[in-house]
């Protein structure tokens, strides 16, 4: 029978086995968890814990470059721009969350950290889901390219039914942005608006479903650049030299949107997301939200406002100092490039990486070492006047 006075002895060595142990692992150096649950980063175990170990330490002291603002010392990319330090974001009441501008609200919902990882998502969507017989044969090789390159990654391919569940998930607290999503008329609208929605909110790859995957998104942006120091990898559309660019294209360079890399709450994610649900709900406001009044996507949702989207980024002086630069970011900075350019935390690829084979405008086969994806485009080469809903 376990009397009082022995069952306080046992309790005693019970506490001193525990403080014994205690003492005992607090005294072991400290080892790094790893989260086994969690999406991995872009690329293997091995290759990011190489990259962490080989990367170099903060610079102290004499050796610290002058921060640009307090905290965190300036970047300097090769057209002479200057990254201004990254600012903690001001806390903000859950009550008060709706009375802030839409973008305010964006960059407090989704937070982002330019030194994470990227989380190893796969986002596509289409009519149905691959194991759907109506899925179509032609897109399950390019489907499947995906998951054969990125093993380790979460691959989902999304139907307008989830989407819209998604959307309501993620964007809760922003009510402005599920009734823009719910208000565009046309499937292609949403699909496009989503690509934007998915990635601000949970980051990782997008791809359209008629795009094919050649190497893996670890083989993407050269290796030397360390992953901690870009948020967004995009791939050149366009770069048409021919006189009469304009009426084939938007933009005289054009950006893809068929395939971005990105991690969650980029600030070019939080101002495309907020400028098409700004102009959405004027339109649906102002009754012109239809068919007939949205005669191009490109415009709209498409690659000409991503393009816009990206060149504002890089001129805009909440995130660099323009004061140090040689001069704004224009298209004239990626006519050519051969080789992946660097502004800000930004990663533009050149014309082979998302476009090869095109059998123009400089970019090479898909044999080509720099060919990273394949995209079956379905109308892209089309003259801009034929490139709306009707046509």
């Amino acid at each position: 029978m376990l009397t009082p006075r022995r069952a306080l002895a046992v309790a005693s060595v019970i506490l001193t086995l525990f403080l014994l142990l205690r003492n005992t692992h607090t005294s072991e150096p400290a080892v790094a968890p790893i989260n086994a649950n969690s999406p991995k980063p872009t690329g293997s175990y091995s290759d990011n814990k190489r990259i962490q170990e080989t990367a170099p330490e903060p610079a102290t002291g004499a050796e610290a470059p002058k921060a640009v603002s307090s905290g965190i010392a300036s970047a300097i990319d090769h057209d002479g721009h200057v990254a201004l330090a990254k600012k903690l974001k001001p806390q903000i009441p859950i009550g008060d969350l709706k009375a802030q501008p839409l973008r305010k609200a964006l960059q407090y919902t989704f937070p982002y950290d330019s030194e994470g990882k990227f989380p190893a998502y796969i986002w596509q969507t289409w009519k149905y889901t691959p194991a759907e017989g109506e899925f179509g044969e032609d897109f399950r090789p390019a489907e499947a390219s995906w998951s054969d390159l990125h093993p380790s990654f979460i691959h989902e391919v999304i139907t307008d039914s989830v989407a819209s569940h998604l959307i309501r998930l993620f964007y809760a607290a922003l009510p402005e942005i599920q009734e823009a999503y719910e208000a565009l008329p046309e499937p292609v609208l949403k699909a496009d608006f989503f690509r934007y929605l998915i990635l601000l909110a949970r980051g990782g790859i997008y791809t359209d479903i008629d795009t094919t995957a050649i190497k893996s998104a670890v083989e993407w942006v050269p290796a030397e650049v360390p992953r901690n120091t870009y948020g967004l990898v995009i791939g050149i559309e366009a770069d048409p030299e021919r006189p009469d660019w304009h009426d084939w294209y938007s933009r005289r360079i054009q950006f893809c949107q068929w395939t971005i890399q990105s991690k969650p709450g980029h600030p070019v994610l939080v101002d495309i997301v907020a400028s098409i649900t700004e102009e959405t709900l004027r339109r649906k406001r102002a009754g012109i939200l239809n068919k007939k009044a949205i005669k191009s996507i490109v415009e709209f949702t498409g690659p000409a406002i991503w393009t816009d989207a990206v060149f504002k980024f890089f001129n805009n002086p909440e995130f660099f100092d323009m004061a140090t630069s040689k001069g704004n970011i224009t298209w004239q900075h990626f006519t050519g490039i051969k080789q992946a350019k660097k502004v800000g935390d930004v990663i533009v690829l050149p014309i082979t990486a998302f476009s090869p084979g095109v059998g123009q405008m400089g970019a090479g086969e898909v044999d080509d070492p720099q060919a990273m994806v394949q995209h079956a485009f379905e109308g892209s080469w089309k003259p801009e006047s034929e490139r709306h809903i009707g046509g």
